[in-house]
């Protein structure tokens, strides 16, 4: 084990929100006011070890499976682990929970008066993952999204003060938009997982089979099919887009880079002529920033 494994085996909490850090845009970045940041690292603290809970990525040694009660002959199974990781939730709304990136959520639930549902959905998302690895529908798939992606966005917004009808409508826009785009980038890794994303009537109208998502490289098949949902993807981003203009000041700057770091990675797919099969096609910090001016100028 690294030196780097041995530190977040020894500190779950310091681990999972280091990932951060490897993020298309930055959860928290400086410029939002402290206590803005405060709240959103504990939310994105959340979103992280649910997700690496049912991906089955927590840090080696069972530390965070013990902090919910799970026995280290039970920490593999990932049902299990969801079900103990919703209950130390509801301790966040009634009691004092057991993992520490909880309690660090418990001051922001109490402080900007949150509900539960987005975290549950968060939850029932990855519940989904385990028992569901195959979309026969684009709808299919954004039902998921509704789950998987739409809470993150609500949340912001509700840490921010600045919910209303028609920004969560906006908000679910983007974030649908974001999902879809990291699904695209991970179509190698998530097969690893035996976990397809593309909905598969897609897959049979552009004529791509399961085999074709293992090879090293996309063939004529593969690349028309993700230019397909990239398009799809990139409606959906700017069907979203008037959200940044809704709102002002660093708030409009932080939804201007979500907005853009979607943007940037779908020209980062379209560079690499949509061959997402090597690795994920990223973007560069330039590119990013490009993005984030076109869209603080309401361009698209």
């Amino acid at each position: 084990m690294t030196a780097t494994g041995t530190a977040r085996a020894g500190d779950p909490e310091r681990g999972t929100l280091d990932k951060a850090a490897g993020e298309n845009f930055p959860v928290a970045p400086f410029f939002l006011p402290k206590d803005w940041r405060t709240d959103l690292i504990a939310v994105y603290g959340f979103a992280r070890l649910v997700d690496d809970i049912g991906d089955g990525d927590l840090a080696p040694g069972g530390a965070d499976a013990g902090l919910l009660g799970v026995s280290p002959e039970e920490a593999e199974d990932r049902l299990l682990l969801l079900d103990a990781f919703e209950a130390d939730l509801d301790r966040v709304f009634d009691g004092t929970p057991g993992h520490p990136l909880l309690r660090r959520l418990q001051a922001t639930v109490r402080r900007r008066s949150l509900t539960p549902e987005p975290f549950l959905g968060l939850i029932a998302a990855n519940r989904q993952d385990q028992l569901v690895t195959r979309y026969e529908t684009y709808d299919d798939l954004l039902a998921y999204c509704e789950l998987s992606a739409n809470p993150v966005g609500r949340l912001v917004l509700a840490v921010t003060g600045t919910s209303t009808p028609e920004r969560i409508r906006l908000s679910d826009a983007i974030c649908t938009a974001l999902q879809i785009v990291e699904h695209l980038q991970d179509v190698a890794e998530d097969l690893g997982r035996d976990r397809i994303y593309l909905p598969a009537e897609d897959m049979k109208r552009f004529h791509v089979q399961e085999a074709d998502l293992a090879a090293k490289t996309a063939g004529a098949s593969v690349r028309a099919l993700v230019a397909y949902e990239a398009q799809r993807a990139r409606e959906l981003l700017n069907e979203g887009a008037p959200l940044v203009g809704s709102v002002h000041g660093r708030l409009k700057l932080l939804l201007a880079g979500f907005v853009a770091g979607g943007r940037a990675a779908l020209r980062a797919i379209a560079a690499a002529e949509h061959d997402v099969l090597p690795g994920p096609p990223k973007p560069g910090k330039l590119q990013l920033l490009r993005e984030v001016g076109v869209t603080l100028r309401g361009e698209g």
